[in-house]
């Protein structure tokens, strides 16, 4: 066989399994897209390289498989850094393949040359920069080995132009590339595991994004049913477990509610899955979980122990480590350390002030839910919305919700409801955004329309960077600055500008009605929600106090 490296890469890309990839063409990628106008392979052009990561970072996290995206040399590669950053916070197996000046251009400051492999070190768990067409017969097949291996996470593969005209003549094609067995845990650890757990009189259970990634959610329920095991979830873990599940706390962390974040503070085994302890869930690390032996089970051995000592730390697939335990396990009522919880979550309910009401926080995404049902997936950006969205959206299973956890982006929404509805058209996508976040990528909205996606984004509009305003409300003596946008834009007039349907129910006699027939219509949607300027997201935890110290608004006070 004898084909070019850019007929090479799709034709490898086909082989494994890849359908739709999203992308830029740019002069450092024109061969690539040239061999993609014979390729099966659906291209969806973005309208910014950062929209093409996000869209794939949306393909992959709804199905759990790598997903690709393109750019070009130079700003092309730029604008995928923060989609693949991204990406690796939060554990994503995602492919990005940039176009390189000519090899005999590079380090000659040529046009649109950067140094994408230097820049993408720091943050993909492989790049690769192709010296020869003949390389990518092997460097194709493992960047998709390592991006769904072990912790699953972003690769790089940069081509130059050159390399993606040269010929390469080959006899046989590379097995595609497949995630390794994941790591089994030791007998010993297991047995261990399981009489720390029949010791323990107030065990709880921390669950995080590693046990959707290992596809361990229906074995950590049957795990607390069969120990009488309460469950709570990272921002990341959430719909791991059903939202009404009676031994399922909720969200732990800086806007959870008290009576998720109060057992933690109570409990004396803290068995933690998939999970990192990362700051907005631990708070003051030092004062988490104050009387608890920690068990820490993780495919990634590098974050047992590095924020918190476990008392034992287990590096294996969640999954993996699940079914080995499960059968040592005898059933344990524990009816006390139950009954206790239960004081904690009557005592302490998440307070939703207006979830009757379209035109509030909680009620546009309650409402919303109601109308959408169990089948939906959700998007959200970065925000207060994303934190009410978390703690009222009613998640019922894994893989449900898309959410920017590490690395927290702005923007990443649209762009991956997007991408989720690609991967799943016969679901539809619902995507909470704020007016700061939207407007960070809302050209993406163009794609939508043009791909007629089954996408509705639920605008909270607050004319403000409502976290940033919050914080400085609350922790800066109320000296606002910089956080409110003066030019209020008709977000639904933009959304018909690019050929998208919107509605505003701050401009219609019946929001309820507005907003479920908007979600109900076919193809993309925007409906724009204002709420009050000074609406805050409650409890809250100061940033660097204790989770125990968590503060509340008047309206929490009143309604609780």
């Amino acid at each position: 066989m004898k084909l070019t490296g850019a007929q090479l890469i799709t034709q490898l890309l086909e082989r494994q399994g890849i359908t739709v990839v999203a992308g830029i063409p740019g002069g450092a990628n024109l061969p690539l897209y040239d061999a993609l106008r014979d390729s099966d392979i659906r291209h969806v052009l973005a309208r910014h390289e950062q929209g093409a990561g996000f869209i794939a970072q949306g393909m992959a996290r709804v199905t759990g498989r790598p997903a690709v995206c393109l750019g070009t040399s130079g700003p092309g590669a730029t604008n995928l850094l923060t989609a693949i950053a991204d990406a690796k916070l939060d554990s994503v197996p995602l492919v990005a393949i940039t176009g390189q000046v000519p090899r005999a251009m590079i380090g000659t400051d040529a046009f649109q040359e950067i140094d994408t492999y230097g820049l993408t070190l720091p943050i993909t768990k492989h790049n690769y920069l192709v010296r020869s067409a003949a390389e990518l017969l092997e460097v194709i097949p493992e960047a998709f080995r390592i991006a769904a291996s072990g912790r699953p996470g972003p690769v790089v593969i940069d081509v130059p132009k050159d390399v993606q005209n040269e010929f390469v003549t080959f006899e046989r094609w590379p097995e595609p590339g497949r995630a390794e067995p994941q790591r089994q845990p030791a007998d010993e650890d297991i047995a261990r595991v399981a009489a720390l757990l029949g010791e323990a009189r107030r065990p709880l259970c921390l669950i995080g994004g590693g046990v959707i990634a290992a596809g361990a959610a229906t074995q950590v329920e049957l795990l607390a049913q069969k120990t009488s095991l309460p469950v709570a979830s990272t921002l990341l873990g959430l719909g791991a477990m059903p939202h009404d599940h009676p031994l399922f706390l909720g969200m732990i962390g800086m806007h959870a509610a008290r009576a998720t974040n109060l057992p933690l503070e109570e409990c004396d085994l803290l068995l933690a899955l998939g999970v990192r302890f990362d700051d907005r869930a631990t708070g003051k690390v030092a004062q988490f979980c104050p009387q608890a032996r920690i068990v820490h089970i993780d495919v990634d051995a590098s974050e047992l122990g590095k924020i918190k000592q476990p008392m034992l730390g287990i590096e294996a697939d969640v999954a993996a480590a699940l079914a080995a335990l499960l059968p040592q396990l005898r059933p344990r009522p524990r009816r006390e350390w139950i009954a206790e919880v239960a004081a904690l979550r009557a005592a302490y309910p998440l307070a939703m002030p207006g979830s009757e009401c379209p035109c509030e926080p909680y009620g546009a995404i309650r409402q919303s839910a109601a109308c959408l049902g169990n089948d939906v997936v959700v998007a959200s950006d970065v925000g207060q919305h994303q934190m009410w969205a978390a703690q009222a959206f009613p998640f019922s299973w894994p893989r449900q919700w898309l959410t920017s956890g590490g690395l927290g982006t702005m923007g990443f929404g649209l762009p991956a409801a997007i991408g989720a509805a690609l991967a799943m058209p016969e679901r539809t996508v619902v995507c909470f955004s704020g007016d700061g976040s939207l407007l960070m990528n809302i050209q993406e909205l163009a794609t939508a329309a043009e791909e007629g996606v089954n996408v509705k984004v639920v605008l909270l509009n607050n004319a403000h960077l409502g976290l940033v305003r919050q914080q400085q409300q609350l922790f800066y003596g109320g000296r606002y600055h910089a956080s409110r946008f003066h030019a209020e834009p008709d977000f639904a007039a933009i959304a018909r500008g690019f050929g998208v349907s919107a509605c505003d129910l701050g401009a219609v006699a019946e929001p309820l009605a507005v907003l479920h027939r908007a979600l109900q219509e076919p193809g993309p949607g925007l409906v724009n929600v204002p709420i009050a300027h000074d609406a805050n997201v409650y409890p809250m935890v100061p940033p660097g106090a204790a989770n125990r110290e968590m503060i509340e608004g008047a309206s929490h006070a009143s309604a609780a």
